[in-house]
């Protein structure tokens, strides 16, 4: 009798663990965040068994999708307001901090070697500055022999966080940027080629001669593309890395933002690369899928404490404990915990 009880349980115990489903949650959005949620999903995944779908499409079609309630959460680099978080019902957290960069495709140039203004960079892509030798640029880089060559613009053509932390740091060192461009997911470009995503531009970049664009520092690292020093406020020259990404972050202050309402460009602080942002997770207040709900958030709790590794080593910036603390508080708040 005991024999059998064992065999019963046994067999009783095999259907459970055969049955079981692992979870699964489903994103989409920013291009700028997608290395490392793709590194965190598999990680995660190796660990758990759960599944995390992601898509990247954009943090203008991330925006669109968790509005709409297509996916469990959306990501972002352009954060939304307070007030257009209580009119869709969602809430929204910061992820990782990372930097957006010029990236360049110049014969003989390497990366570091081209220094830039704000002003500058939005004299070029206004097309104002059409050709690598320009006087404006020879001035600031009088030890390099640049080409007498038009200058190949190119763009997003998409709902784009990188465009709106690259606009919105234009918009505040270039008056005529500001006036004309402004900032957006989206903006009319007056000139240049178009490419969809991060990947996209990063691709073209490299194909096309005497190119130019903006990338995620992640793209630029993972395709060997040129990048340029961009000068910050403080009259410095600052190269892209997670140390000048973290000198900005520094100086951002969570505690007194509104739903995590914060931009970072434009640093005050005199060692911070100027053009530093925030990727942003988006959900909904009251889930549509509360399961789906539940597993991304599982998701981001464990990314947020076991991910710190992996976001460095694709040079982002992973986020401080006692702002991941009060993420969870900001949980505990929306989702119940």
């Amino acid at each position: 009798m005991i024999k059998r009880v064992i065999a019963a349980t046994t067999i009783l115990a095999s259907f459970i663990a055969s049955s079981a489903v692992a979870w699964e949650t489903r994103g989409g959005g920013s291009s700028f965040v997608a290395p490392i949620l793709d590194k965190w999903a598999a990680e995660y995944g190796a660990k758990t068994g759960n599944h995390v779908a992601y898509e990247s499409v954009g943090s203008g079609a991330g925006i669109a999708m968790i509005k709409k309630a297509q996916v469990d959460f959306g990501a972002t680099d352009m954060p939304l307001t307070p007030n257009e978080l209580a009119k869709f019902g969602l809430m929204q957290f910061p992820l990782v901090i990372g930097g957006v960069v010029p990236v360049v495709n110049v014969p003989r140039v390497k990366s570091g070697d081209l220094h830039f203004t704000g002003p500058v960079l939005a004299d070029i892509f206004l097309g104002r500055i059409t050709r690598w030798d320009d006087p404006a640029l020879r001035e600031l880089n009088p030890d390099l022999k640049l080409p007498a060559a038009n200058i190949s613009v190119i763009h997003r053509t998409d709902g784009s966080g990188t465009t709106f932390n690259f606009a919105n740091y234009l918009s505040k060192v270039s008056p005529e940027w500001r006036t004309k461009i402004g900032e957006g997911a989206v903006v009319e470009w007056p000139i240049g080629y178009g490419a969809k995503g991060n990947e996209g531009v990063a691709a073209l970049v490299g194909q096309l001669g005497n190119a130019i664009s903006y990338v995620e520092y992640a793209y630029a690292v993972k395709n060997n593309l040129a990048f340029g020093l961009v000068r910050n406020s403080a009259g410095r020259f600052i190269s892209p890395a997670a140390k000048s990404f973290q000198k900005a972050a520094d100086q951002a202050d969570w505690k007194g933002s509104r739903d995590f309402y914060l931009i970072m460009t434009n640093s005050a602080e005199a060692d911070a690369y100027p053009i530093a942002a925030t990727a942003f997770v988006l959900m909904e207040r009251r889930p549509h899928n509360p399961e789906g709900a539940r597993a991304a958030r599982d998701f981001f709790r464990w990314s947020l404490k076991n991910g710190r590794s992996a976001a460095e080593e694709l040079n982002y910036v992973p986020l401080p404990a006692d702002l991941v603390q009060q993420i969870e508080n900001y949980w505990k708040d929306d989702l119940g915990g």
